[in-house]
């Protein structure tokens, strides 16, 4: 936190797999969206935060004035704790931005993506700080019908910035544990929520899809294909619904392979269960239509897996076919 003196003078993702345990129906993800709702849920912390603010801000205030005075300068503990509490109601204003973005490394795979996230936070964090701050003191000292400096330099500005960078992570890793807090709040009462399956009734082969604290549950009939998109595998489900959830499609594939869901390109699944035709191209490749109209584009290399869909044209057209790999 600034201390006033102006200068030298601030989606865990991941799927399981189970064949008989059918514990509850898909569970919708909740939370806040928007910039009111960031802290909706969390007023009590965001007050404890704001208090233990506050009062570092009166200490620092006041050990600040009585450096000055054992160095013989003036007390003044009212100018300095002008400084100190302009400086916190601005950071406190800003909290809205530190914690979207503790949502947003929470829901973002990868130490790269976390350092872009956390970076480009604590640089909009420090210069709106800088600029509530200096906007705030200005105004509220020509109401009073002074004047404020900021001595705009360099050094300043670093100076100002490097109490911010302290600010911003000290913030953010308090944001991060009240996020997780607020998590396990949501897994408790999902879990208190879920009827229990009944006693000597084996449930049918189901795919629970995990999404943080959320699980959906996919029967596997229902599944039109599946993608890799980057660090995600993508379901598309007869419905339309779609789930992105974080995985590999090689692991995806193994897993699937029991449903009649396989390979036919490098980034997709087909479920063979549900093609009411397949469309062999010349050049090798091929596109499926599912039993709703939707259809899916494969590539030769994978004709084999679905060779059989077409009958015996199907796989004289293979044997014929320039890369039956």
């Amino acid at each position: 936190m600034a201390d006033g003196q102006n200068a030298p003078e601030t989606e865990r993702v991941e799927t399981v797999w189970d064949q008989n345990r059918a514990r509850g129906d898909e569970a919708s993800p909740s939370g806040t969206s928007g910039w009111p709702g960031v802290i909706n849920a969390d007023w009590t912390m965001f007050a404890v935060i704001a208090a233990i603010a506050f009062a570092v801000g009166i200490v620092n205030a006041l050990s600040g004035a009585q450096d000055a005075a054992w160095r013989g300068d003036s007390y003044d503990i009212g100018r300095r704790l002008f400084w100190e509490l302009s400086s916190i109601i601005v950071i406190l204003l800003l909290v809205p931005i530190l914690m979207l973005s503790v949502r947003r490394m929470r829901r973002t795979a990868g130490p790269a993506a976390w350092i872009g996230i956390g970076a480009a936070a604590l640089l909009g964090f420090s210069v709106l700080h800088i600029i509530g701050m200096v906007g705030l003191r200005k105004l509220l000292l020509w109401l009073a019908g002074s004047a404020y400096d900021f001595h705009f330099s360099l050094a300043v500005v670093l100076y100002e910035f490097r109490k911010d960078a302290v600010t911003a992570f000290l913030l953010g890793a308090t944001l991060w544990l009240i996020e997780s807090r607020r998590e396990l709040r949501k897994a408790a009462r999902a879990g208190l929520s879920m009827p229990a399956a009944p006693l000597g009734q084996p449930s049918p082969d189901l795919i629970w899809l995990r999404d943080g604290t959320s699980r959906i549950r996919v029967v596997p009939r229902d599944i039109l294909w599946v993608a890799s998109a980057g660090n995600y595998i993508e379901y598309c489900l007869a419905n339309g619904t779609q789930h992105l959830i974080r995985g590999t499609l090689a692991a995806t594939e193994s897993e699937l392979a029991r449903f009649a869901i396989v390979r036919v390109h490098r980034t997709r699944l087909a479920n063979l269960d549900r093609v009411s035709g397949v469309d062999f191209k010349p050049s090798g490749d091929f596109e499926l239509t599912f039993d709703n109209g939707q259809t899916l584009g494969g590539s030769r290399r994978y004709r084999p897996a679905v060779a059989s869909l077409g009958g015996r044209a199907a796989r004289e057209s293979l044997a014929g076919s320039p890369d039956s790999r």
